[in-house]
């Protein structure tokens, strides 16, 4: 039973299944989570926070769990990495500032966040690139995509210097 429920956790349900662009599939679908989870249902930022924590120690042990006898030590359908990196700067940005975020403003950051996740979760910049390369095991496999969504924050944080520099 928690074999299968680790099959169901790391694939996000069966979405890293599809054979095509899994990674991207489960990107969008962390997206469509998180802003149902804060736009529509309004679930408090704590409650996604206690979440998100729980999911991210969790992981560990269900992708460990799932690759054990696997010869792939990262194999395509493991999308639950996706999810974590993509949730690190959609819940900062939800929770900045302190103040209400419009469906319309939440809509293009989602878009811009989706973008320069999969970039740099594709290009793997250091130390993206030494985790995938370093560490065949859970501990990899999550920590390249934590340190894509951790780029995607500073990226960001440094478009906003800019931004306020010039204008």
């Amino acid at each position: 039973m928690i074999r299968n429920f680790n099959l169901l956790f790391v694939t996000m349900f069966g979405l890293g299944k599809i054979k095509k662009i899994p990674g991207t599939i489960g990107s969008l679908a962390t997206l469509l989570i998180l802003y149902l989870l804060f736009h529509v249902v309004n679930v408090p930022t704590n409650i996604i926070l206690i979440t998100l924590i729980i999911i991210f120690f969790y992981s560990f042990f269900a992708v460990a769990a799932y690759i054990k006898y696997n010869k792939n030590k990262d194999p395509g359908e493991i999308i639950i990495d996706e999810f974590i990196g993509q949730s690190i700067p959609i819940y900062l940005y939800e929770i900045s500032h302190a103040i209400e975020k419009t469906s319309e403003e939440a809509v293009i950051f989602y878009g811009i966040c989706f973008i320069l996740f999969r970039y740099f979760d594709i290009i793997k910049p250091f130390p993206v690139n030494y985790f995938d390369k370093n560490f065949k095991n859970s501990f990899g496999v999550i920590m390249d995509d934590v340190c894509a969504g951790l780029y995607v924050v500073l990226s960001l944080v440094f478009f906003m210097i800019l931004k306020n520099y010039f204008i």
